[in-house]
Protein backbone atom coordinates (compact mmCIF):
# COMPACT_ATOMS: atom_id res chain seq x y z
CA UNK A 1 0.00 0.00 0.00
CA UNK A 2 3.34 2.23 0.00
CA UNK A 3 2.64 5.89 -1.94
CA UNK A 4 -1.13 5.46 -1.75
CA UNK A 5 -1.38 7.57 1.72
CA UNK A 6 0.67 10.31 0.50
CA UNK A 7 -2.00 12.38 -1.17
CA UNK A 8 -5.59 12.67 -0.32
CA UNK A 9 -6.27 12.57 -4.85
CA UNK A 10 -4.92 9.37 -4.11
CA UNK A 11 -7.54 6.13 -3.70
CA UNK A 12 -6.19 2.90 -2.94
CA UNK A 13 -6.91 -0.35 -4.73
CA UNK A 14 -9.81 -1.51 -2.52
CA UNK A 15 -11.19 2.62 -2.64
CA UNK A 16 -10.14 3.58 0.73
CA UNK A 17 -8.50 6.99 1.36
CA UNK A 18 -6.09 6.37 4.08
CA UNK A 19 -5.20 10.00 4.91
CA UNK A 20 -9.11 9.87 5.88
CA UNK A 21 -8.58 6.49 7.67
CA UNK A 22 -5.43 8.08 9.86
CA UNK A 23 -7.76 11.54 10.56
CA UNK A 24 -10.36 8.33 12.52
CA UNK A 25 -7.40 7.28 13.88
CA UNK A 26 -6.49 10.41 15.77
CA UNK A 27 -10.59 10.52 16.77
CA UNK A 28 -9.73 7.23 18.66
CA UNK A 29 -6.77 8.29 20.56
CA UNK A 30 -8.40 11.46 21.95
CA UNK A 31 -10.80 11.49 25.08
CA UNK A 32 -14.19 10.67 25.29
CA UNK A 33 -17.66 12.35 24.58
CA UNK A 34 -21.17 11.70 25.08
CA UNK A 35 -24.15 12.42 24.48
CA UNK A 36 -27.66 11.30 25.69
CA UNK A 37 -31.27 12.66 24.09
CA UNK A 38 -33.98 12.54 26.77
CA UNK A 39 -37.74 13.81 26.52
CA UNK A 40 -36.94 17.03 27.06
CA UNK A 41 -33.08 17.51 27.42
CA UNK A 42 -30.05 17.17 25.41
CA UNK A 43 -26.88 15.80 27.61
CA UNK A 44 -23.27 16.16 26.32
CA UNK A 45 -20.69 14.43 28.84
CA UNK A 46 -16.89 14.70 28.27
CA UNK A 47 -13.93 13.14 29.78
CA UNK A 48 -11.66 16.13 30.82
CA UNK A 49 -7.97 15.68 31.01
CA UNK A 50 -6.18 16.08 34.53
CA UNK A 51 -4.41 19.98 34.82
CA UNK A 52 -0.64 19.96 35.26
CA UNK A 53 0.51 21.03 38.61
CA UNK A 54 1.65 24.41 37.12
CA UNK A 55 -1.12 25.07 34.85
CA UNK A 56 -3.96 27.75 34.99
CA UNK A 57 -7.00 25.24 34.81
CA UNK A 58 -9.68 28.52 34.62
CA UNK A 59 -8.53 29.12 30.89
CA UNK A 60 -7.91 25.60 29.78
CA UNK A 61 -10.22 24.47 26.90
CA UNK A 62 -13.06 22.72 27.57
CA UNK A 63 -14.44 19.92 25.18
CA UNK A 64 -17.90 20.96 25.24
CA UNK A 65 -18.09 24.85 23.05
CA UNK A 66 -21.26 26.97 22.73
CA UNK A 67 -21.87 27.33 19.46
CA UNK A 68 -24.97 29.77 19.78
CA UNK A 69 -27.27 30.42 22.58
CA UNK A 70 -29.39 26.82 21.59
CA UNK A 71 -26.35 24.78 20.26
CA UNK A 72 -23.54 23.51 21.39
CA UNK A 73 -20.50 21.14 20.24
CA UNK A 74 -18.43 18.43 22.05
CA UNK A 75 -15.60 17.11 19.98
CA UNK A 76 -13.32 13.81 20.29
CA UNK A 77 -9.63 14.32 18.37
CA UNK A 78 -7.36 16.68 18.04
CA UNK A 79 -7.44 20.55 20.21
CA UNK A 80 -6.03 22.62 17.86
CA UNK A 81 -8.47 20.97 14.73
CA UNK A 82 -11.32 21.80 17.10
CA UNK A 83 -10.86 24.88 17.66
CA UNK A 84 -10.47 26.23 13.68
CA UNK A 85 -13.56 24.29 12.53
CA UNK A 86 -15.53 25.83 15.92
CA UNK A 87 -15.01 28.94 14.85
CA UNK A 88 -16.08 28.30 11.79
CA UNK A 89 -18.95 26.74 12.91
CA UNK A 90 -19.76 30.25 15.53
CA UNK A 91 -18.81 32.07 12.01
CA UNK A 92 -21.92 30.31 10.13
CA UNK A 93 -24.67 30.37 12.69
CA UNK A 94 -24.12 34.20 12.80
CA UNK A 95 -24.04 34.77 9.02
CA UNK A 96 -26.99 32.50 9.18
CA UNK A 97 -28.64 34.71 11.77
CA UNK A 98 -27.85 37.67 10.21
CA UNK A 99 -29.16 36.50 6.73
CA UNK A 100 -31.91 34.91 7.48
CA UNK A 101 -33.33 36.91 11.02
CA UNK A 102 -33.87 33.61 12.61
CA UNK A 103 -31.25 31.14 14.91
CA UNK A 104 -29.75 28.45 13.48
CA UNK A 105 -30.97 25.45 12.66
CA UNK A 106 -29.30 22.14 14.71
CA UNK A 107 -29.66 20.25 11.55
CA UNK A 108 -27.95 23.24 9.22
CA UNK A 109 -24.96 23.60 11.41
CA UNK A 110 -24.17 19.87 11.53
CA UNK A 111 -24.44 19.86 8.00
CA UNK A 112 -22.48 22.98 7.50
CA UNK A 113 -19.70 21.66 9.53
CA UNK A 114 -19.47 18.13 7.94
CA UNK A 115 -19.44 20.05 4.60
CA UNK A 116 -16.04 21.91 5.77
CA UNK A 117 -14.96 18.75 7.12
CA UNK A 118 -16.00 16.78 3.90
CA UNK A 119 -14.14 19.38 1.43
CA UNK A 120 -10.72 18.76 3.42
CA UNK A 121 -10.92 15.44 2.33
CA UNK A 122 -10.49 16.29 -1.29
CA UNK A 123 -8.40 19.13 -1.85
CA UNK A 124 -4.56 18.56 -2.68
CA UNK A 125 -2.09 20.48 0.06
CA UNK A 126 -4.52 19.63 2.74
CA UNK A 127 -5.04 17.54 5.32
CA UNK A 128 -8.52 15.87 7.17
CA UNK A 129 -9.92 17.55 10.55
CA UNK A 130 -8.41 14.49 12.92
CA UNK A 131 -11.63 15.12 15.14
CA UNK A 132 -15.27 13.97 15.23
CA UNK A 133 -18.06 16.00 16.60
CA UNK A 134 -21.30 15.58 18.60
CA UNK A 135 -23.94 18.57 18.37
CA UNK A 136 -26.54 19.39 19.90
CA UNK A 137 -29.55 21.80 20.78
CA UNK A 138 -33.02 22.42 20.24
CA UNK A 139 -34.26 24.69 17.20
CA UNK A 140 -35.97 27.94 18.21
CA UNK A 141 -39.18 26.65 16.20
CA UNK A 142 -39.88 24.02 18.92
CA UNK A 143 -38.84 22.22 21.87
CA UNK A 144 -37.57 18.85 20.71
CA UNK A 145 -34.15 17.70 21.60
CA UNK A 146 -31.36 17.42 18.81
CA UNK A 147 -27.90 15.27 18.82
CA UNK A 148 -26.22 14.82 15.68
CA UNK A 149 -22.37 12.92 14.84
CA UNK A 150 -20.55 14.21 12.39
CA UNK A 151 -16.98 12.28 11.12
CA UNK A 152 -13.64 13.55 9.39
CA UNK A 153 -15.00 12.21 6.62
CA UNK A 154 -17.88 14.46 6.22
CA UNK A 155 -20.46 11.98 7.18
CA UNK A 156 -22.94 13.40 9.64
CA UNK A 157 -25.69 11.55 11.37
CA UNK A 158 -28.73 11.68 13.99
CA UNK A 159 -28.89 9.90 16.91
CA UNK A 160 -30.81 9.17 20.51
CA UNK A 161 -27.42 8.23 22.43
CA UNK A 162 -23.97 8.07 20.91
CA UNK A 163 -20.03 8.31 21.96
CA UNK A 164 -16.78 9.22 20.16
CA UNK A 165 -13.37 8.92 21.43
CA UNK A 166 -11.41 7.16 23.28
CA UNK A 167 -12.98 3.36 24.10
CA UNK A 168 -16.03 4.39 22.35
CA UNK A 169 -17.02 1.49 21.38
CA UNK A 170 -17.28 0.10 24.78
CA UNK A 171 -19.80 3.10 25.94
CA UNK A 172 -21.55 2.92 23.08
CA UNK A 173 -22.48 -0.98 23.80
CA UNK A 174 -23.18 0.12 27.29
CA UNK A 175 -26.00 2.67 25.62
CA UNK A 176 -27.16 0.28 23.36
CA UNK A 177 -27.95 -2.03 26.46
CA UNK A 178 -29.18 0.78 29.13
CA UNK A 179 -30.91 3.12 26.69
CA UNK A 180 -34.63 2.86 27.35
CA UNK A 181 -35.68 2.71 23.36
CA UNK A 182 -39.75 2.42 24.83
CA UNK A 183 -39.64 5.21 26.65
CA UNK A 184 -38.39 8.80 26.47
CA UNK A 185 -35.94 9.34 29.33
CA UNK A 186 -36.91 11.83 32.27
CA UNK A 187 -34.29 15.08 32.84
CA UNK A 188 -32.74 13.01 35.76
CA UNK A 189 -32.31 9.62 33.95
CA UNK A 190 -30.73 11.43 31.35
CA UNK A 191 -28.04 12.86 33.33
CA UNK A 192 -27.44 9.89 35.23
CA UNK A 193 -27.13 7.38 32.37
CA UNK A 194 -24.50 9.92 30.68
CA UNK A 195 -22.23 9.53 33.53
CA UNK A 196 -22.83 6.09 33.95
CA UNK A 197 -21.72 5.95 30.04
CA UNK A 198 -18.68 7.83 30.72
CA UNK A 199 -17.55 5.97 34.08
CA UNK A 200 -17.16 2.99 31.79
CA UNK A 201 -13.65 4.96 31.14
CA UNK A 202 -13.20 6.93 32.87
CA UNK A 203 -11.64 5.94 36.20
CA UNK A 204 -11.01 8.74 37.89
CA UNK A 205 -14.20 9.61 39.02
CA UNK A 206 -16.48 13.40 38.97
CA UNK A 207 -12.89 15.76 38.87
CA UNK A 208 -12.52 14.41 35.58
CA UNK A 209 -15.71 14.69 33.73
CA UNK A 210 -17.35 17.36 32.56
CA UNK A 211 -21.37 17.49 31.68
CA UNK A 212 -23.71 20.40 30.03
CA UNK A 213 -27.02 20.19 30.28
CA UNK A 214 -29.33 21.64 27.36
CA UNK A 215 -32.72 22.73 27.75
CA UNK A 216 -35.30 24.93 25.84
CA UNK A 217 -34.08 28.51 26.10
CA UNK A 218 -31.73 26.81 28.97
CA UNK A 219 -28.15 25.51 29.25
CA UNK A 220 -25.49 25.22 31.97
CA UNK A 221 -22.04 23.72 33.21
CA UNK A 222 -22.65 20.73 36.03
CA UNK A 223 -20.88 22.11 38.92
CA UNK A 224 -18.17 19.24 40.28
CA UNK A 225 -20.41 19.03 43.50
CA UNK A 226 -23.40 17.82 41.55
CA UNK A 227 -20.93 15.45 39.64
CA UNK A 228 -19.79 14.35 42.60
CA UNK A 229 -23.39 13.59 44.15
CA UNK A 230 -24.41 11.54 41.03
CA UNK A 231 -21.21 9.46 41.01
CA UNK A 232 -21.60 8.69 44.72
CA UNK A 233 -25.62 7.11 44.00
CA UNK A 234 -24.18 5.00 40.59
CA UNK A 235 -21.24 3.89 43.05
CA UNK A 236 -23.72 3.26 46.03
CA UNK A 237 -25.66 1.08 43.18
CA UNK A 238 -23.41 -1.17 42.16
CA UNK A 239 -21.93 -1.30 45.51
CA UNK A 240 -25.56 -3.00 46.79
CA UNK A 241 -26.35 -5.07 42.90
CA UNK A 242 -22.38 -6.94 44.00
CA UNK A 243 -23.78 -7.78 47.09
CA UNK A 244 -26.65 -9.27 46.11
CA UNK A 245 -25.22 -11.50 43.56
CA UNK A 246 -22.60 -12.52 45.90
CA UNK A 247 -23.29 -16.40 46.81
CA UNK A 248 -25.12 -16.69 49.96
CA UNK A 249 -23.18 -18.45 53.15
CA UNK A 250 -24.58 -21.60 53.84
CA UNK A 251 -24.73 -22.58 57.89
Amino acid sequence: MSGYDSALSIFSPDGHVFQVEYALEAVKRGTCAVGVKGKEIVVLACERRTTLKLQDPRITPSKINRIDKHVQLAFAGLNADARILIDKARIEAQSYKLTLEDPVTVEYLTRYVAGVQQRYTQSGGTRPFGISTLIAGFDARDTVPKLYQTEPSGIYSAWKANAIGRSSKTVREFLEKNFDRENELSDDETIKLAIKALLEVVQTGAKNIEISIMKPREMRFMTSDEIEKIVKEIEDEKAVEAEKKKPKRRD
